[in-house]
Formats: structure tokens, C-alpha cells, sequence
């Protein structure tokens, strides 16, 4: 056998076997700290929302005041001929 097939043939051993036991008090870590994650995540996408509403809004309300689409009026009067 070469090394890379007695590697192979321990790690085949050690996923054939049972799994090993979790200590009960690491399972309860494990819940509250995916539960933190998930009220995490959660809070931020919430953010996310909001933050993203409230750029719509200040956008939509500076276009209905500024109105950039209207042509904005001429600063100087076009020169007078042949009076």
C-alpha cells in the first residue's frame, strides 16, 4: 500500500464508525448561539429594509421638489436682430 491509500483507509475507518459523543452543555451552546445568529441576521436585514425605504423615499421626494427631468429655463435671452 502507498501512503496515500493507508490515509485513505484510516479516514474510511474513522467515517465508518459510530460519532463520536457531544457533551450535552456544548448542544445547548450550539442552540443559543445559532439562535443569536439567527436574531443577528435577522435584525440586520430588518435594517437593511429600512435603510433601503428610507433612501427611496428621500429619493422620490428630492425628484418630486427638484424635478430634474423639466428643462431648466434659459439664463440669458437670445440676442435681438433686425429691429
Amino acid at each position: 500500500m502507498s501512503p496515500p491509500d493507508r490515509k485513505e483507509v484510516q479516514i474510511r475507518r474513522i467515517l465508518d464508525g459510530p460519532p463520536p459523543a457531544v457533551p450535552p452543555r456544548m448542544y445547548a451552546d450550539a442552540v443559543r448561539r445559532g439562535g443569536r445568529l439567527l436574531r443577528r441576521r435577522r435584525w440586520t436585514r430588518r435594517l437593511a429594509w429600512v435603510l433601503f425605504t428610507l433612501a427611496l423615499l428621500a429619493l422620490v421626494i428630492w425628484a418630486s421638489l427638484e424635478q430634474p427631468w423639466v428643462v431648466p429655463p434659459s439664463e440669458t435671452t437670445p440676442p435681438l436682430t433686425g429691429w
